[in-house]
């Protein structure tokens, strides 16, 4: 059984200590049961993880000393995930702890001309990731971006590799499980709200060179989407 992992945004050197913070603390202390000498990993969703031990424990504070400190390579691929936000906010909670789980690399909330929705609490999303993270045993945190209006296309899409556009319109599209292993390292694929994007965006993202895709033969809530894309890009 792996080493329970806690997430810190700052690791030090082998040999140096390390104290966590209260929740940590709290969870290591009162869930966990740790005690001093037990084993546990740290990472800083910055690729590097810490193999360390407990050094000190009390009832509110639990200080480790870091053993050894690593890099993890980040997954060839890297994935930004463009997609709406949702009206329902636990569908859209659940859909970052799902991406988060399969490797996604970036994640770009959208605000699209049929979003119902246009605020978020970005502590709240990013505290999903970091669980998400840890719950997945993973280095590499994605990266969450603050909300852009689909219009804004020109300042969120990618700049190298491919940008793609699922949408629901009975136009030419690729079969994103077919395109998926001939696309470039870095892709980007962008998911509307409930009710699709409308004609005019869809006509703003070719002409950007987006190149339009379909996720399957079934219509597909806008979270469904968004993981079955992420899914099909990580393979």
């Amino acid at each position: 059984m792996s080493n329970p992992l806690f997430y810190s945004p700052t690791l030090g050197l082998p040999g140096t200590m390390l104290e966590l913070d209260q929740d940590n603390s709290r969870h290591a202390i009162q869930v966990l049961r740790l005690i001093q000498g037990s084993a546990l990993s740290i990472t800083d969703g910055k690729g590097n993880w810490a193999d360390a031990v407990v050094a000190m424990v009390d009832r509110k504070k639990c200080s480790v000393t870091l053993q050894a400190v690593h890099q993890v390579a980040r997954p060839k691929r890297s994935i930004t995930l463009a997609i709406s936000l949702l009206k329902n906010s636990n569908r859209f909670e659940w859909l970052l702890e799902k991406v988060t789980e399969l490797g996604v690399t970036s994640i770009i909330p959208l605000r699209c001309q049929r979003t119902e929705k246009e605020n978020v609490r970005m502590d709240r999303l990013k505290s999903i990731l970091i669980s998400a993270l840890l719950q997945s045993q993973q280095a590499w945190l994605p990266e969450l971006l603050a909300p852009q209006s689909f219009a804004d296309l020109p300042q969120w899409k990618l700049a190298k590799g491919a940008n793609l556009l699922a949408h629901c319109e009975n136009t030419l599209r690729s079969s994103l499980s077919e395109l998926s292993s001939s696309l470039p390292d870095q892709t980007l694929i962008a998911i509307g709200p409930e009710g699709d994007f409308t004609t005019q965006e869809i006509s703003q993202a070719l002409a950007a060179n987006f190149i339009p895709v379909q996720l399957g033969n079934t219509r597909l809530r806008t979270e469904t989407a968004g993981v079955v894309a992420v899914s099909l890009l990580a393979c």
